[in-house]
């Protein structure tokens, strides 16, 4: 049986590979499979962003060997940036 961290370690990993390899390579998000794994998994997010150029915005930061994909190193700096910003608020809520 896994515990809790496990398995949310395997979704984020099963997220990930979800979206990566539709077109290209299966390893790295392309532009717009980044686009749809936001746009599906953090949609209350982007609904909140005023700004239309957001996905272009994050896909910029995080691809730091700028192959214009993020891979799943990459996809993680997101996923732990986010939860560092949400921690406060899902802490205090509960």
């Amino acid at each position: 049986m896994s515990s809790d961290l496990e398995t949310a370690m395997e979704t984020l990993i099963n997220v990930f590979h979800t979206y990566s390899g539709k077109e290209g390579d299966k390893y790295k998000l392309s532009k717009k499979e980044f686009k749809e794994l936001l746009q599906a998994e953090f949609a209350g997010f982007l609904d909140s962003q005023k700004d239309s150029e957001t996905v272009d915005k994050l896909m910029k930061e995080l691809d730091e060997n700028e192959d214009g994909e993020v891979d799943f190193q990459e996809y993680v700096v997101l996923i732990a940036a986010l939860t560092v910003a949400c921690n406060s608020f899902f802490w205090e809520e509960s």
